[in-house]
């Protein structure tokens, strides 16, 4: 028996049996270095007693049960009404006789072992903890869920709720957890942004009142702010010391996350979809399901949490997340929309010569009757513009595989261009006010098409289908949405549904999904919005990466992939080296610091190489080889943040560490210069201290190594004193600039 159901078992044996299986006020789960208790006991509320670290048997069975002035802030699944009407609630409904108050109370529950597969369809163990909840007045059902992983530490929570009534029910609020988290010096860490500034991250203490983080984009939820959230309890937010809880909603579409602070000695957190006119019809006989929230815990500060994030979103999450990443060329940047057979085959041969394995065709490649010179036409209509490619897609192929690299793909299948061919068809499709003109997006003809719609699921399964069977060698493609909902309403739903739009346009696209992974497996798909709008866990089971911002500067992508780590891993972050002036912010940094940059994540480029020196070539050159001698250790090992570059002294610093500690790769960056500058020595961490390391360091550009090139330190002496890095580069004059980085590898030797 595992130590997991020996403690549940424990737990179950502390009061009498009743219903079908075994009953216990305190029931408890773990994972391997977490515990949730909850207080289940028939004909009342569930209730939170306690979720933290690890508790053995002995701490089990002595756990207090949490008491304060206002005890209905314990319970974890409050709904409105009947006692609940002040506070943040998880439920609330309009029942079919009007009446607006709901009650829950336990009516059985069970635990077994989780024998399933994860959305990315590899299999996991752990413990499930199903709690039958019923109103007493009405016969409706809810059943709440606890997922405790056996092989890392996670907990995930939802929701079924099934109407049972005679007629429809109406859901106003149908959030997915509700977490009490006691009251303290409490801080919370969360990330925040636009378009090109994507997760920038924002720390506050929890004060009296309501903190609300919410999305109503409709199509994307993560340019503005982010679904995942950490609480640092015991003062102000530490890389790898202090308590923490994580949590991250796993939904594609528009979210809230509120955290009560009131005159009670617990905060209330209640995570969920956004309820914003998107009331919910429940049918007789219906069941609505919430989206998943994944909780952790830490001892080890928000790296920690991280870390624990990271090892779940590789295993459970990602589309692929054992599987190593190729370096590619993306041609965005290196020439929008001037797409020709000849240019796809030099930069196809250029990425070659500096040893990447695949070139991605992006967006300027269709369209016959609207070709596409631009945003203004075209989407919807996924045929080859022979004009700029004669000899279409078998020819892109061709010249890939002589060029020995693996060929990708850009769509954007979910929107169209009223100047399109599939518009023209079809303007029964798009998203659009009954009576009203359609809103119009990027380029003034973007229209985002009704994925409520199973016509469109079907296009849009059908764009990839086309593509793939047709061309099976296609490795890799990149999904885009470049457009949020404009505006509210549905050519599909029914008038009495319109508030279903939001929602079921995300079921549609899971739908759609699946069917493309169930047929299609293996191909590796990037998901992208604008950049960085959908990297959000609902979505990532279906896709292998995110493209974290259309901003590719070196120095501001710094900031972004800081905030983005906090809880996707470096496999799942496309980072690209970039040509200046940057595209966005005009930015002239150097090859050698946008190299570095790049190198903390899935490296690719986003360049013409045609325009790039012979220099810059070998330099890059150097890198990916660089790269992949640690490509390993970044994209599987653990994170350990070390010097915040939201600290105010110009200095960020971050490490991986390899699994059984023999490897690790630091990265430091300087982020301003000036004359008698002084930073702190960083303090490496994760390191074994009873081994030794040899130093060496990547992307080298200086006349002279540094001091420590080659030498051998112990893990504690890193750990303790870390290394002395140089402010500045010592090249020749005229190779001189204000950036400075650096890259370390450390291996173990005796």
């Amino acid at each position: 028996m595992s130590l997991t159901n020996k403690l549940t078992a424990f737990a179950f044996s502390l009061l009498p049996m009743w219903a079908t299986g075994a009953y216990a006020d305190n029931v408890a789960l773990s994972t391997p270095n977490n515990t949730i208790v909850l207080d289940i006991t028939k004909g009342a509320e569930p209730k939170f007693v306690y979720y933290g670290q690890k508790l053995s048997a002995q701490e089990l069975a002595s756990l207090p049960s949490p008491t304060y002035a206002n005890n209905s802030h314990l319970e974890v699944y409050p709904a409105y009404g009947a006692t609940h009407v002040q506070g943040e609630v998880a439920l609330a409904m309009r029942h079919a006789d009007g009446n607006l108050s709901t009650q829950l109370f336990v009516e059985d529950y069970s635990v077994a072992p989780v024998a399933d597969k994860a959305p990315n369809g590899k299999n996991r163990s752990g413990q499930l903890l199903s709690i039958k909840l019923k109103d007493p007045l009405y016969p409706g059902i809810v059943n709440l869920y606890y997922l405790a992983y056996s092989d890392v530490d996670m907990i995930e929570c939802w929701s079924d709720i099934t109407n049972l009534e005679k007629q429809t029910v109406t859901l106003t609020q149908f959030y997915s957890s509700c977490m009490p988290i006691r009251r303290g010096d409490v801080y919370i860490s969360h990330l925040h942004g636009t378009w090109a500034n994507e997760a920038r991250l924002v720390e506050e203490k929890l004060n009296p009142g309501l903190l609300e983080i919410k999305n109503k984009d409709g199509a994307r939820n993560a340019h503005t702010d982010h679904e995942e959230v950490m609480f640092s309890l015991d003062g102000k937010p530490q890389e790898n010391h202090g308590d923490v809880i994580g949590a991250a909603l796993c939904y594609s579409g528009n979210y809230r996350l509120g955290i009560d602070t009131d005159d009670t000695e617990y905060h209330s957190f209640v995570a969920g979809i956004n309820p914003d006119n998107s009331e919910y019809h429940l049918k007789k006989g219906e069941t609505f399901t919430t989206p998943h929230v994944a909780y952790t815990f830490s001892t080890e500060g928000l790296s920690g949490a991280s870390r624990n994030f990271h090892k779940w979103g590789r295993n459970y999450q990602l589309r692929h997340g054992d599987q190593q990443r190729m370096i590619l060329l993306n041609s965005w940047e290196g020439v929008y929309f001037d797409i020709n057979q000849e240019g796809m085959d030099q930069m196809m041969h250029d990425i070659a010569m500096m040893g990447g394995e695949l070139f991605v065709m992006d967006d300027g490649w269709f369209g016959d009757k609207y070709p596409r010179l631009n945003d203004h036409s075209s989407l919807g209509d996924w045929v080859v513009d022979t004009r700029k490619l004669p000899d279409g897609i078998e020819g892109l192929l061709r010249d890939a595989r002589k060029n020995g690299v693996k060929f990708g793909i850009w769509i954007e299948p979910e929107m169209a261009n009223t100047t399109s061919v599939l518009y023209e068809a079809h303007p029964d499709w798009i998203i659009k006010a009954p009576g009203r003109e359609p809103v119009l997006g990027r380029g003034g003809t973007q229209v985002v098409l009704d994925m409520a719609n199973p016509k469109v699921q079907d296009h849009v399964f059908k764009v990839v289908d086309d593509l793939l069977g047709k061309y099976p060698e296609i490795a890799y493609i990149k999904w885009d949405a470049n457009a949020p909902v404009m505006n509210h309403g549905s050519q599909y739903l029914s008038k009495d549904d319109q508030s279903h739009l939001f929602i079921a346009f995300h079921e549609g696209l899971i739908k759609t999904l699946e069917r493309i992974r169930a047929k299609y497996p293996d191909v590796v798909i990037q998901d992208c919005a604008s950049g960085g709008g959908r990297a959000n866990y609902g979505l990532l089971p279906y896709f292998d990466e995110f493209w974290v911002s259309d901003n590719t500067d070196a120095l501001q992508r710094i900031y972004m992939q800081w905030g983005t780590s906090y809880f996707f891993p470096s496999i799942a972050m496309g980072q690209h080296i970039s040509a200046v002036p940057n595209h966005t912010v005009f930015r002239t940094t150097s090859m050698k610091y946008r190299c570095d940059v790049a190198m903390s994540g899935r490296l690719g480029m986003e360049i013409q190489p045609k325009n790039m020196t012979d220099e810059e070539k070998a330099l890059c050159k150097q890198a990916i080889a660089d790269y992949k001698s640690v490509r390993h250790v970044v994209q599987f090992g653990d994170l350990y943040r070390l010097h915040s570059p939201y600290a105010g002294d110009n200095l960020a610093s971050l490490m991986y560490v390899s699994e059984n500690k023999s490897e690790a790769v630091f990265y430091w960056y300087k982020l301003e210069t000036f004359q008698n500058e002084h930073f702190p020595r960083v303090k490496m961490q994760g390191l074994d201290p009873n081994k030794n390391y040899r130093v060496h360091e990547l992307n080298r550009i200086d006349n002279e190594p540094m001091a420590c090139e080659g030498k051998v330190y112990s893990g504690a002496y890193l750990m303790a004193n870390g290394l002395e890095m140089p402010y500045r580069h010592d090249v020749d004059h005229h190779k001189k600039n204000n950036f400075s980085s650096r890259v370390i590898s450390l291996k173990e030797t005796n």
